[in-house]
């Protein structure tokens, strides 16, 4: 199975990046884990709407390979990150069906912590995530950025994203994955009435 991180952050260096790091190290050994920054895609790309980039499109690849999605993104002005806002617009409408989605967030105080439910869980839901689940909100006091790149998660924050994983495992490994069948011709359908 694998996850894919995806850093939803403008910023090079973030707390909502460190604590996809956190995540990413407590998968470490139970699911491949790939990574997207969407810092990293075509700014022009972005800015434009241009799904067609090929930036965007290996993203996309990227999202449609993975089983579950981890997103973390910081909290501006009680909704998500703008780059994150774009680049969910250039995905097709079904980009997370049948897919676990984790939603983490971080932000200047606990005031925006409805931020995930409000504004970031609809969108993910319109994007046909088969399950969505309860949301890590993380003020900027819980975790620390050391100028050597280090970082310090609290306590409550670090527990918190254990039982998240957990949750995430737990709900990957329950669901079978999806078969895809080919299509039958309508008139090749036998059936009794």
């Amino acid at each position: 199975m694998t996850v894919l991180l995806i850093a939803g952050s403008p910023s090079e260096r973030s707390r909502s990046a460190a604590l996809l790091d956190e995540v990413g190290a407590r998968l470490r050994g139970r699911a491949d884990v790939d990574r997207l920054h969407i810092r990293d895609l075509s700014p022009q790309a972005l800015l434009l709407g241009d799904a067609e980039h090929r930036s965007v499109v290996a993203a996309a690849a990227q999202v449609q390979r993975a089983r579950a999605i981890v997103i973390a993104t910081p909290v501006y002005k009680a909704a998500y990150s703008g780059v994150l806002k774009v680049f969910l617009d250039l995905l097709p409408q079904t980009a997370l069906r049948n897919k676990v989605v984790l939603p983490i967030a971080t932000g200047g105080s606990p005031n925006h912590m409805l931020a995930l439910d409000y504004a970031l869980r609809p969108v993910l839901q319109s994007l046909a995530a088969r399950h969505i689940l309860p949301g890590v909100y993380a003020t900027d006091a819980q975790v620390t950025l050391f100028p050597e790149g280090t970082r310090h998660v609290g306590l409550e924050i670090a527990e918190r994203i254990d039982d998240a994983v957990e949750a995430l495992v737990h709900e990957i490994q329950r669901s079978p994955t999806t078969a895809v069948f080919e299509s039958v011709p309508f008139a090749q359908v036998r059936f009794n009435v």
